[in-house]
């Protein structure tokens, strides 16, 4: 089973910017799609960015303009760019990923344990 590892979460004052990593147990052989979604304490989980095997984009109006994602196929690695974070920034961020791994041939759906960020002074 794939398992994802995220990291990169942090106490980051406002204005700040972090990049927050998931990494992937294994090979993936196809992406289907690349997600980071955050929870916000007392809210539902929300999309923030996702990126296709093809290297398309779609963001949440609310980060538009201060988040890049991204991925490096080689390390099974994505990335989320964030600038100019604002404290309502504040939440867990999860990854998500739907592909087919590469050793089992099977097709996986799997979501990393989150990664807290903070946005305060």
């Amino acid at each position: 089973q794939v398992q994802l590892v995220e990291s990169g979460g942090g106490l980051v004052q406002p204005g700040g910017s972090l990049r927050l990593s998931c990494a992937a147990s294994e090979s993936i052989s196809s992406i289907y799609v690349m997600g980071w979604y955050r929870q916000a304490p007392g809210k539902q989980r929300e999309l923030v960015a996702a990126i296709t095997n093809g290297g398309r984009t779609n963001y949440a109006d609310s980060v538009k303009g201060r988040a890049i994602i991204s991925k490096d196929n080689t390390k099974n690695t994505w990335y989320l760019q964030m600038e100019s974070l604002k404290p309502e920034d504040t939440a867990v961020y999860y990854c998500n990923v739907v592909g087919r791994a590469t050793l089992s041939n099977k097709s996986f759906n799997a979501w990393g344990q989150g990664t807290l960020v903070t946005v305060s002074s």
